[in-house]
């Protein structure tokens, strides 16, 4: 695995490429990245909160004189943990998918903040929200959306360096891109990557997530940026991939069996994957896989995931 450290803010991978990390890498506590060649530069997702944004870019304005005026930001998916801080870079040439460009208004800030605020009368479900987000400032968000999409794959240059956009969505949501530096072998994989935390399947079909997986694994690529968690290499990946590819298994045992899904969630074993965070993710995938198998297209339904999500991870502890 890789020896990177895993500590909070700026890590240089060499060539005028940056990771930023945050730790833990559990809910909202994702990863962004940074590359420049003289003075252009290209950001690799915002963060949750406009605090913890403007932080990113102070810390990178410092170290990278680049940085002072992001021309380009790529947004990796739609989830808030990696687009809600856009506005402060709303000068900048915003792209993504355009499957991600459709999703972003999806799940606005102003829901999360209500829910926040809410919090203390929801119960269980309250507590849970509460633990998992109320670190994080949902207020005075402006959603600022991409003003330029691409579907498939985009070519691109930050200066002289060649960068690949790779749309590998639907997985993680609909339209997960992966941000390939081919001359650097680096890779900055958005939520495809989970390292140290389970991953969670808001979209899929999982064979997309597979395959995603596979493309990483093909590249020629040394240095890996997850969407969460520390910077890893493909070790990383195989063992993203074989949870992904447990979990689809052992549910759809239960599936054809006639379990229902919240049991299944419950039921199947997890012992292997007991020091990874976040385990009640399990009830989302479950649900993913379920809905798969009997071909329900429809969307996933976010509140009664998370409440029963909520019921697990607090009987859990």
């Amino acid at each position: 695995m890789s020896t990177w450290s895993y500590s909070k803010g700026l890590h240089d991978l060499g060539n005028s490429i940056y990771a930023y990390l945050q730790p833990d890498g559990t809910w909202g506590w994702s990863n962004a990245g940074l590359v420049t060649d003289g003075e252009a530069s290209l950001l690799i997702d915002t963060l949750f909160d406009l605090k913890l944004t403007r932080e990113m870019l102070d810390t990178m304005s410092r170290a990278v004189p680049a940085a002072a005026n992001i021309d380009m930001l790529v947004n990796t998916h739609a989830n808030g943990d990696h687009c809600y801080g856009n506005q402060l870079v709303a000068a900048a040439q915003i792209i993504a998918s355009e499957r991600t460009a459709r999703e972003i208004p999806v799940d606005p800030p102003t829901v999360l903040a209500g829910l926040l605020q809410q919090a203390p009368q929801l119960g269980q479900f309250g507590t849970y929200f509460q633990r998992i987000f109320g670190r994080f400032d949902f207020n005075n968000i402006t959603l600022t959306l991409p003003t330029k999409t691409f579907e498939g794959q985009l070519n691109m240059k930050v200066g002289d360096k060649a960068l690949q956009l790779i749309e590998v969505g639907p997985a993680h949501t609909a339209g997960d891109t992966l941000v390939y530096i081919p001359d650097e072998r680096v890779v900055f994989t958005g939520d495809i990557l989970f390292i140290g935390g389970h991953p969670i399947i808001w979209a899929g079909p999982t064979a997309n997530w597979l395959r995603a997986c596979d493309r990483i694994l093909a590249m020629d690529v040394e240095t890996i940026v997850p969407g969460h968690g520390p910077i890893t290499d493909k070790q990383g990946v195989v063992e993203v991939k074989g949870y992904l590819e447990y979990v689809y298994q052992e549910a759809r045992k239960r599936y054809e069996a006639g379990m229902p899904a919240m049991e299944a969630a419950r039921d199947i074993p997890m012992d292997r994957y007991a020091s990874w965070t976040d385990g009640e993710r399990i009830v989302v995938n479950v649900d993913s896989i379920y809905r798969e198998l009997s071909g329900d297209q429809s969307h996933p339904n976010k509140p009664a995931l998370f409440a029963q999500m909520a019921a697990l991870a607090l009987d859990r502890g």
